[in-house]
């Protein structure tokens, strides 16, 4: 092993960013802008990672349409996180929210305008004026392809910085020396099939989500929980992984997403006799309901009988009242949707629908700059030098137990842009590299040519597929002890099966199957924490919907958990209450 660890090629980096989505890319920008020389590495390019997909728009108290301000904005995503949220970072996220969109706007990003040429805001689910008083309109919106304006604005801006990306490229572990400081990462690319050790003062995780453990999901197939892998595999937690967004409006049968901004713009939720079902569970907000709350009524209305279709599997979306001009204007993406996925005019009749799993509310746990922290030294949050995690594979914790609509694209920029700006004052131009630890590189070897030595065992998609069985069937959006237990068993199964992959193909070049086989290792990573966390949780708290325990358990449950992938070990951290400036919101009960 000593032999072949010297030759592994290495390159060094200020810093290095694990991925290129939004997030990944607002970080990057700020640190190539001060001069840093930056490293991005990404599975594909930059302008297809995920945060393409984001359709309803950036949340942000700009008050364009009518009175609003960031207390409201508050005031409405903690009651939305359930109060599971910590409340310093999201009065940090809701003040900064104006400065972000607006450093966009700047950047050139083609929101939608009013006639004043001010920035269009739509409502969104849960967003509200005076706590909860009434509707807001809130979200920006670029119609419904925010993600993609976001996207590729900031990608235009990389490049105009010198941003240097790596595409096509799996991040594989994270190395860490004696001290447990992150010095660096290894590196796979795909086009060589060559192994790289890459030396960083800084490593950034900015993976986003892993829905890809779901059989259901609007996630794309690269959202296999990389940085929940990398980060699990080099001993750091993983924080309130058993909350998972399902998004009320997946397309039935192929989980593709309608936007929250369909709902925005009017469009109601109606079951088999045409009811508008919403107003009986949520006499107020109606069909603007957090989504965790609409996903388990139209679920409800499914499970007694009122669903659509012949087999009474899902309910319908009716946006025909909208107007065919309203829908080509603000939802284009949606009408294409329809006519792609569901074989449905969405302008002419109304479209199938199912709640599908969207958005990981849990993640990497972090503070309010950035940094990934760990239990130790008596402390909560001790922080482990050298590392960030940023967008959805962090746990800044401002989601809770459950995101409010337009609140991803938000976090994304003002924690990208958060952690680079404390990347910047630390001055890296001026800090030597610590020295790579003895064994750099030699887990990687390991796990890698395990693979490559195979002579028989299972497909990596049969494993992966049954994960994902697993996940659907044993942690939905409705779950019960029993179910759990059985999921937490079958997990530790699947998680032995996962240790012994076959790889048929040994080639280098381009080898899909050996990077499938290496994704396999970070899903089950990210499965075992969900299950085993959910398994846990005994409550009901925003998207952990517990059939045996009903009510929301502030006395002993108003937590965060924290998952070990070392022993399957569980510990705990307080939420935090206290804002920053303001008077911190008591628990209360969530009504509609």
């Amino acid at each position: 092993m000593t032999a072949i660890k010297k030759v592994l090629p290495r390159r060094r980096f200020d810093a290095v960013i694990i991925g290129a989505g939004g997030s990944g890319m607002r970080a990057s920008l700020q640190l190539a802008e001060a001069g840093l020389n930056v490293a991005v590495l990404t599975k594909v390019f930059p302008t297809r990672s995920h945060t393409v997909a984001a359709q309803g728009g950036i949340g942000a108290a700009l008050g364009n349409m009518s009175e609003d301000n960031w207390h409201y904005h508050f005031y409405d995503t903690i009651k939305g996180s359930d109060w599971l949220g910590d409340q310093d970072v999201i009065e940090f996220m809701c003040r900064e929210a104006p400065k972000v969109v607006y450093e966009l706007e700047h950047y050139g990003m083609p929101f939608d305008r009013n006639p004043d040429g001010t920035i269009y805001q739509r409502p969104f689910g849960g967003h509200t004026a005076n706590y909860g008083e009434k509707a807001v309109q809130r979200a920006c919106a670029a119609a419904d392809r925010t993600g993609h304006a976001m996207l590729h604005t900031l990608y235009q801006r990389n490049v105009r910085a010198k941003t240097n990306f790596f595409v096509e490229w799996l991040a594989l572990d994270l190395i860490r020396d004696d001290a447990g400081d992150v010095v660096g990462v290894t590196a796979l690319e795909m086009e060589t099939g060559e192994i790289y050790i890459l030396e960083a003062k800084v490593v950034m995780l900015a993976t986003g989500g892993a829905g890809r453990i779901w059989d259901a999901s609007t996630n794309a197939f690269i959202n296999t929980g990389d940085g929940m892998g990398l980060a699990a595999r080099a001993d750091i937690p993983l924080e309130d992984m058993e909350f998972w967004q399902f998004h009320p409006t997946g397309v039935a049968g192929a989980g593709v997403l309608l936007t929250e901004g369909c709902r925005g713009e009017g469009a109601i939720l109606r079951n088999k006799d045409g009811e508008r079902f919403m107003e009986r569970y949520a006499p107020t907000y109606k069909d603007l309901a957090p989504r965790d709350f609409i996903s388990r009524c139209m679920d409800q209305e499914i499970k007694e009988g009122r669903g659509c279709g012949p087999n009474g599997d899902y309910v319908v979306l009716d946006l025909t009242h909208i107007g065919a001009e309203t829908i080509m204007k603000r939802l284009p993406s949606v009408y294409e949707i329809g006519i792609n996925f569901a074989n449905v005019d969405v302008t002419k009749e109304p479209i199938p629908v199912v709640p599908t799993i969207h958005y990981q509310m849990g993640g990497i746990p972090t503070n309010i700059n950035g940094q990934v922290v760990v239990p130790g030294n008596g402390k909560h949050n001790e922080i482990v030098n050298g590392l960030y995690a940023i967008g959805e594979c962090s746990c800044v914790s401002v989601h809770g137990a459950n995101r409010l609509g337009t609140n991803s694209l938000l976090d994304l920029l003002v924690f990208g842009r958060a952690a680079g700006k404390h990347i910047v004052a630390l001055d890296l131009k001026n800090q030597d590299f610590k020295p790579l630890p003895e064994n750099a590189g030699e887990k990687t070897l390991e796990r890698v040519a395990q693979l490559d030595n195979s002579t028989s065992g299972e497909y990596a998609q049969d494993v992966a597929n049954d994960i994902r069985k697993t996940m659907q069937k044993y942690a939905g959006v409705f779950r019960n002890q029993e179910l759990m237990d059985e999921g937490v068993r079958q997990m530790a199964k699947l998680t032995e099966r996962a240790k012994h992959l076959w790889l048929k193909d040994k080639s280098s070049i381009f080898n899909t199957a050996r990077i499938e086989a290496l994704e396999v290792a970070n899903l089950i990573e990210t499965a075992n924490a969900t299950m085993i966390s959910a398994a846990a949780r005994k409550e009901s708290r925003g998207a952990h919907s517990h059939d045996d325990h009903q009510e929301r358990d502030d006395a002993h449950w108003m937590k965060h958990t924290l998952w070990y992938s070392q022993g399957n070990r569980l510990d705990y951290k307080p939420v935090v209450l206290k804002p920053l400036t303001v008077e911190s919101f008591p628990p209360k009960e969530r009504t509609f």
